[in-house]
């Protein structure tokens, strides 16, 4: 059963050295308080696993958090490149960075598969592309009905899955609304769930397309208003389009990209 704790002692409590983390989140709804919260707690050696790293993982690679990145997509949305994701690769700093990359539809249904409690996914896909050959995580399998020769996918199931969402209840219940992406399905997979929300309500009320993660499914819940921005939450906040646009110029310099981190994470104060 869920229990409710500050930022700081969830992720403590339930992110460690060497673990494998999904921060997921889709245009909003993106955990960056949580993702902040582990920059300043100084938590290493992470294999990180998003389908869209953005901005939240340019973020924890560019202060050198990341050994391992599993991914479908990476870039700072409507703007252009992550210079500190790019930095890791070209030049490795601030130090090398693995890479395990995906097609969207494979790494959705990696986190239905570990959802599910199944070993791996099968679906149409990898054809006309060589990312099958650069991981160990597809392999080319024949349906025993049609013969038809199928790609399946390694189930994901992370130590850790963070998410944000709009509202909790007392008991931990916790619900989110508008482009819900995979976050349930990445919850379902994990062993240890933390959420933080914009509140925490005495009951929740049906909304329509909501999503609802019972209490026995997450681990911790953290009260932070304003936790997914630059991002924002449906019904709470709009998108900070002025950050996405500054970023790119903050993050193409590593010496501008530090002083960001030193003034805007390591020197606040945790929520």
């Amino acid at each position: 059963m869920a229990v409710i704790r500050t930022l700081s002692e969830a992720v403590a409590e339930l992110i460690h050295d060497g673990d494998s983390v999904a921060m997921e989140g889709f245009t909003h709804l993106i955990p960056f308080a949580a993702a902040h919260e582990v920059i300043r707690q100084g938590i290493t050696d992470l294999t990180l696993i998003r389908m869209t790293p953005d901005l939240i993982y340019d973020q924890l690679i560019g202060a050198g958090l990341v050994r391992k990145l599993v991914f479908s997509w990476g870039g700072n949305p409507g703007v252009g490149s992550l210079h500190r994701f790019r930095d890791a690769v070209e030049n490795g700093w601030p130090r090398p960075l693995e890479l395990d990359e995906h097609s969207h539809a494979g790494m959705a249904n990696r986190y239905v598969a570990g959802a599910s409690g199944l070993p791996f996914a099968v679906l149409r896909g990898y054809r006309g592309s060589d990312l099958a050959t650069r991981t160990d995580t597809v392999a080319t399998i024949t349906c025993p009905f049609t013969g038809e020769e199928l790609a399946a996918v390694a189930a994901i199931n992370p130590d850790v899955t963070v998410i944000h969402a709009q509202q909790a209840d007392r008991e931990g219940n916790v619900q989110f609304w508008g482009l819900t992406g995979v976050q349930k399905e990445a919850a379902l997979a994990a062993r240890r769930v933390l959420v933080t929300v914009e509140e925490i309500v005495d009951e929740l009320e049906p909304r329509p397309g909501g999503v609802i993660l019972p209490s026995w499914v997450v681990t911790a819940v953290a009260e932070v208003p304003g936790g997914a921005h630059p991002s924002y939450a449906a019904g709470y906040s709009v998108r900070d389009n002025a950050f996405y646009r500054a970023w790119d110029e903050i993050s193409r310099d590593r010496e501008r990209f530090q002083t960001w981190l030193r003034e805007n994470v390591l020197q606040a104060v945790a929520r």
